[in-house]
């Protein structure tokens, strides 16, 4: 049996690595997908009339499948950026240290935001959308750390109105770097 904050930092690791090889520039593109992924859940969810009567029940599998299917469709986009180096010239080339450092620092961002996004709506739906996921046990301490650590995702804290300040400063971001 695998904890699932282990499982967790293990991605966060996977996608710091992916981050170093990709480069900033690149991994930029993809926190600004996952921030729009978050900012298009919370639209949804709060302001589309019927939205909670259909599919997405709150806490049901299908809200949660809802909101994965978000998420990966964005993430996807995000990462398939064209070729950088060719678009923006010298100034997206990782050739320097501190290029790949950034990367491995918005690659970890990215895990965060990613895999805690879809844990957090994981333990929403009661880990009833993945029948091999085991809940954790808040009777042992790497359950109550696992619980703990869920307070700390994107999702908890980066609601209404602070994702709206989230889009707009990831997009301002992407302005100033692409242009």
């Amino acid at each position: 049996m695998v904890y699932l904050n282990f499982i967790f930092f293990c991605f966060v690791i996977l996608f710091a690595v992916i981050g170093a090889m990709r480069g900033w520039a690149k991994e930029m593109m993809v926190t600004a997908s996952a921030i729009l992924a978050l900012f298009v859940i919370t639209v949804l969810e709060t302001y589309v009339k019927g939205l909670p009567q259909t599919f997405a029940e709150p806490g049901s599998t299908g809200q949660f499948w809802m909101r994965v299917a978000i998420i990966g469709a964005l993430t996807f986009f995000g990462y398939q950026t064209p070729n950088l180096p060719k678009f923006g010239g010298e100034r997206f080339a990782r050739e320097r240290f501190q290029d790949s450092l950034l990367g491995i620092f918005l690659g970890a961002l990215n895990g965060y935001l990613i895999v805690g996004s879809i844990w957090y709506f994981l333990a929403q739906a009661d880990y009833q959308a993945i029948q091999y996921i085991i809940p954790p046990d808040p009777n042992t301490p790497q359950g109550q750390a696992a619980i703990e650590l869920l307070n700390w995702m994107a999702p908890a804290w980066l609601g209404v109105p602070f994702i709206y300040f989230a889009i707009a400063l990831a997009f301002v971001f992407v302005m100033i770097v692409f242009l």
